[in-house]
């Protein structure tokens, strides 16, 4: 286990990832597992992650935000030279969050992060990194993000190699129409330190496939659940899987539906109704 006072630089990582990327050479994820010391969450990145994401500012931490705090430890595991794949190139292609209990400002949070579940995909691989929030050894928060790592050519999160499909109907339910800015890709890299060029600007976008700059998957996820603010339980599951890449700027359709005593969750191309998000929320 490598155990860190403090949450390592993400400037520094994403350096030596670039350093490293053409020495990853492995066939099997290390079996490394960072643990942050307790950290205090600093009021002010707080009050404007939540500004960012679109949650109000409030004694308890949004649901997504912790995220960010096992974010580094995260980069730092996929940087190691035993990692089998380079950072650069990695699809975020599903996460699941799960609230054990409300989390508040006040409270010191310990952090630990692995990786798990290497296994073949019909794109490529995919492998899984799982974090652990505690406080005073309690567990009340866990993550786990899903990464893809194509075969082939195709640039992140395109459709190449795929067939076409019908985009499912939306659920039925309320329906916010949000604007997402041209920017809120370099405002979320910046309070989220994921500043993976693919998000910051057309230009760099467009050196791996893309039109323009795309929106990060948990900043949509946040904005989602910011639509929900008030109404979540104590204690929940929410799992989403990304869609189609959102180009920014973008207007899209959030629709959050009920089920049973959880919530599906759509969000979608205002005009071409070319699904971004799915996802569930259970208690």
């Amino acid at each position: 286990m490598k155990t860190l006072s403090a949450p390592p630089s993400l400037l520094s990582l994403y350096a030596k990832a670039a350093a490293t990327s053409p020495l990853h050479r492995g066939v099997t994820l290390p079996d490394s597992v960072y643990q942050l010391e307790p950290q205090a969450v600093d009021t002010a990145h707080l009050a404007e992650y939540d500004r960012v994401c679109g949650f109000r500012f409030g004694d308890d931490l949004p649901p997504t935000y912790l995220h960010v705090l096992a974010f580094p430890l995260q980069v730092a595991l996929m940087s190691e030279r035993a990692f089998p794949f380079p950072l650069v190139g990695l699809v975020h292609v599903a996460n699941e969050i799960t609230v054990r209990r409300t989390v508040t400002a006040d409270e010191r949070f310990a952090v630990t992060v692995r990786a798990a579940d290497l296994r073949p995909h019909a794109a490529g691989r995919q492998f899984d990194l799982r974090s652990e929030v505690t406080v005073q050894g309690e567990t009340v928060w866990s993550g786990r993000s899903t990464y893809l790592r194509r075969a082939g050519r195709a640039p992140a999160g395109s459709a190449a190699g795929r067939s076409p499909k019908r985009a499912p109907a939306p659920p039925e339910g309320a329906v916010s129409r949000v604007r997402v800015p041209g920017d809120i890709g370099r405002r979320y890299a910046a309070v989220s330190g994921d500043r993976n060029p693919i998000h910051l600007h057309a230009l760099t976008a467009k050196a791996f496939g893309f039109p323009s700059a795309i929106a990060h998957g948990m900043w949509l996820k946040a904005r989602v659940l910011a639509t929900l603010e008030g109404r979540l339980p104590d204690a929940f599951t929410v799992q989403v899987s990304f869609k189609a890449p959102l180009l920014l700027p973008s207007t899209v359709a959030v629709t959050t539906a009920r089920d049973g005593d959880g919530w599906s969750l759509d969000v979608r191309d205002i005009r071409s109704g070319r699904p971004h998000l799915v996802g569930t929320l259970t208690r």
